[in-house]
């Protein structure tokens, strides 16, 4: 199974909280998940406002060889539009649902706006809370 990550699970994972360590750290063990750059980016800003800028090249460098980086083009911008459109999510979560319905993966994610919709979203997604 191809999993897709998003700010939250390795922000989680980070920070050791479980499962959501345990659960990023197996969908890495088994392969190299995806993850847009919108939210790697967002990991990066997060870490760098709570950590500082080195910390958060650190970690971006660390996550680059770790994921499957995913640019999104305009057709995935398209499908994160309609997606915006169609939920109240953030839009770094519908970049985050679009990537890993593009790439046929399941999302792994602790957030409620995804989680608490998950069955009107085109992916499938794994509640890493637990």
């Amino acid at each position: 199974m191809t999993h897709c990550l998003d700010s939250w699970a390795i922000l989680a994972w980070a920070a050791g909280e479980e499962p959501a360590r345990r659960i990023v750290r197996e969908a890495i063990d088994e392969g190299r998940p995806v993850m847009s750059w919108i939210n790697l980016v967002e990991v990066h800003y997060r870490v760098a406002r709570n950590h500082g800028e080195e910390e958060a090249d650190r970690t971006l460098a660390e996550l680059r060889g770790l994921v499957r980086e995913y640019l999104p083009g305009v057709e995935m911008m398209r499908a994160v539009a309609r997606l915006k459109a169609a939920h109240p999510i953030a839009l770094a979560d519908c970049f985050a649902v679009a990537t890993a319905a593009a790439s046929d993966a399941s999302l792994i994610t602790g957030d409620p706006e995804i989680v608490d919709r998950a069955a009107d979203l085109p992916c499938e997604v794994v509640d890493a809370r637990g």
